[in-house]
């Protein structure tokens, strides 16, 4: 007798139960449908995005602590983490580089602010004022300082993530220094952490739905769906610059890697999609980096290049300041020069790197731009506030995008990337559940008898290395080196 096939609404229910991707798109669908019919409702939703933002930062810093301490203490070899580190900040470079160009080209070639004739003095610039709370972007000496940390618990608290990554970098190098003789404890300890962070991730991301209704009920409540038509020609811009340079990235991969970035867009599509409800990289981070050490990538390489980009490889923010940079020049009448522009891309190359965190740090860097030029007034960047926040879903995907494959590309380009497995996955032939071996899931099928990956028997009758560092599934991490013999 042929097995009974479940209703249609069974299975509607049953989608709705196990797939984050549908309950955070029907949360999405729903945000928008309440904040048009009930917007004075809506605008009052916006703590439950910010809730769940909250929970999430919670656990960012301390999971990049201990995926970069179990990397480099796995890889043992300083150096190579170092090579990563210089690899990754030249591709970030060369690819903010190729937004800002190509966010230049398109704005020249559309023109979206030719026409409006906007007056300056007719513009509110407090608002300006209002939205970036009076702050400044650093200056290179501040920036760098303020990358050094004053307290060790004080970078956890205040999620400064470059403060927690020099950390980690000098506690992987304190445990390579000591081996595993004088320290034995410790790297297993920070791998449990690990995995308890990781189980905290998902206790979390259960409430992503919920966050995701929240923040779009409130965006479109309070900005509603009429600035889209105002600002029509510049949104489209934006979009399709930002289409242009993924079909871009997409073909950079699949040169250094042959990885597709729609097979792993589709990988990641959950994530993508709460990023995008939430209008935040941030909320997805713990998992995107589960999904790129399942996906092959070494912890190392993820650990690093991943958290920096956050900070130093904003290709959206890249591409929307170059464009904004011209449409404001273009709306109040002013006709930029070749060489302006050019000074446009090299400021903004400076600017960009410390945008991070900032409250109304992309209208600080317009008008940080605005000023060097001397022909727009700093006043016309109030032109952007009311399009400003409906450009979050470019910069968020274009940002995403653009440090997963900085991660696939720095870890090839390092030798850190396990590219069939990455191919399996991607393929959809790695079934398994992203996080299975790295929250404890492995562990209990070893406890319970099974054959597992980590149970097998590494140098010294000690157990392997998959057991104590997971994500690097297909390689044997080094093991940590001895001191050298102290004189006397």
């Amino acid at each position: 007798m042929p097995p009974s096939v479940p209703s249609l609404p069974r299975r509607v229910a049953r989608t709705l139960r196990t797939s984050l991707f549908a309950q955070v798109t029907c949360a999405l669908v729903l945000g928008i449908v309440v904040g048009k019919l009930w917007p004075d409702t809506a605008t009052a939703l916006q703590p439950l995005g910010d809730g769940f933002t909250r929970l999430i930062k919670t656990v960012i810093s301390p999971l990049v602590f201990c995926v970069v301490v179990v990397g480099i203490a796995k890889a043992g070899d300083l150096k190579a983490f170092g090579r990563i580190g210089v690899k990754a900040l030249i591709w970030f470079e060369i690819a903010s580089t190729a937004a800002l160009v190509i966010g230049l080209v398109t704005a020249n070639v559309v023109g979206p602010g030719r026409g409006m004739n906007v007056d300056p003095s007719s513009l509110d610039a407090a608002a300006v004022q209002e939205t970036t709370g009076g702050g400044h972007l650093p200056t290179t000496t501040e920036f760098v300082l303020n990358a050094l940390p004053q307290s060790f618990i004080g970078a956890f608290a205040d999620n400064e993530l470059l403060q927690v990554l020099i950390l980690a970098c000098l506690v992987g190098a304190a445990l390579l220094h000591l081996g595993h003789t004088k320290v034995p404890k410790i790297l297993p300890a920070i791998e449990q952490a690990q995995e308890i962070i990781f189980a905290v991730v998902g206790f979390i991301m259960r409430l992503a739905p919920i966050a995701v209704f929240g923040a779009m009920a409130h965006l479109v409540g309070n900005y509603g769906l009429g600035v889209m038509r105002t600002y029509a020609k510049l949104i489209v811009l934006c979009y399709v610059a930002a289409a242009l340079f993924i079909a871009l990235l997409a073909v950079a991969l699949k040169a250094v890697t042959g990885l597709s970035l729609w097979k792993f867009l589709r990988y990641i599509r959950e994530e993508m999609l709460l990023a995008l409800g939430t209008a935040s990289t941030e909320s997805v981070m713990p998992r995107v980096m589960q999904k790129l050490r399942r996906a092959g990538a070494r912890d190392d390489a993820v650990g690093l290049v991943l958290p920096t980009g956050y900070s130093f490889n904003l290709d959206g923010a890249s591409l929307y300041l170059s464009i904004g940079t011209l449409f404001i020049a273009q709306a109040v009448g002013v006709d930029l020069s070749l060489g302006q522009q050019v000074t446009v891309v090299l400021v903004l190359m400076l600017t960009s790197k410390g945008m991070a965190g900032i409250p109304g740090s992309a209208f600080l860097a317009l008008s940080a731009t605005a000023s060097s030029l001397g022909a727009i007034p700093a006043g016309a960047v109030a032109l952007l506030l009311g399009v400003d926040r409906i450009m979050d879903s470019m910069r968020v995907v274009t940002n995403l995008l653009g440090n997963c494959v900085a991660v696939f590309a720095v870890s090839r380009w390092e030798g850190a990337l396990d590219t069939d497995r990455a191919k399996r996955v991607l393929d959809g032939e790695d079934t398994s559940t992203p996080g299975d071996d790295e929250t404890g899931v492995g562990a209990e099928k070893a406890l319970g008898g099974e054959k597992d990956a980590g149970s097998e028997k590494g140098p010294g009758g000690e157990a392997g290395a998959e057991a104590l560092a997971p994500g690097i599934p297909a390689q044997k991490p080094k093991e940590l080196k001895e001191p050298a013999p102290e004189a006397g």
